[in-house]
């Protein structure tokens, strides 16, 4: 009952876990994450969480692996994990006052090759945020290596007015899905000994 996580976020490993799930292995996925051309924001994020499992189950044939990725989107507009403090300043100024959606791309792989994925898809408004709150968090660092420029998980839960779907597949893995997903292809956690 080897459990391999494809990811190397460590968001993803806090949310296993509180559920007490501790992967056996962690092995990133190394994939160009670049989107294909008129691909959305739904299929982007389901192809890289396909692509990211189906890559290291190649690798580890024998064991369960767990894959995921996360994209956040206004309408088609795809808004990655920023580069720099001026995307990321980008990013919330068209995140301030308008709703936006975040969307987790789950996969599973089990010994001997089935496999299945889902799909979490989040609905979330930001609130209007002044120029100053944006500076404040820009200048925190908490937008770095998240997609969209900010971790609902932290600061930027103020920034929050309201949330229409999964909590924790906008920090970055859905746990329920996750979980459905995992038992569905036969994996169980081990009792502690």
């Amino acid at each position: 009952m080897r459990l391999v996580l494809a990811s190397a976020s460590p968001r993803r490993l806090e949310l296993l876990a509180q559920l007490g799930v501790r992967p056996d292995e962690i092995l990133p996925a190394d994939l160009d994450e670049t989107p294909l051309k008129e691909e959305t924001p739904r299929l982007l994020a389901q192809r890289l969480a396909t692509e990211k499992c189906r890559a290291v189950h190649g690798l580890r044939p024998d064991a369960y692996v767990l894959a995921a990725d996360t994209v956040v989107a206004v309408g088609r507009r795809l808004l990655g994990k920023a580069a720099h403090e001026a995307e990321a300043r980008r990013f919330l100024q068209l995140l301030s006052g308008r709703a936006h959606r975040v969307l987790t791309g789950v996969a599973v792989a089990a010994p001997g090759g089935r496999s299945a994925s889902r799909l979490s898809e989040t609905r979330l408004q930001f609130k209007r945020l002044t120029e100053a709150e944006i500076e404040s968090y820009v200048a925190s660092g908490d937008w770095r290596g998240k997609a969209g420029g900010y971790g609902i998980q932290s600061r930027a839960g103020a920034f929050v007015r309201g949330l229409n779907g999964s909590y924790t597949g906008v920090v970055g893995l859905p746990l329920y899905e996750t979980m459905n997903l995992l038992t569905g292809l036969g994996w169980r956690a081990e009792a502690p000994a």
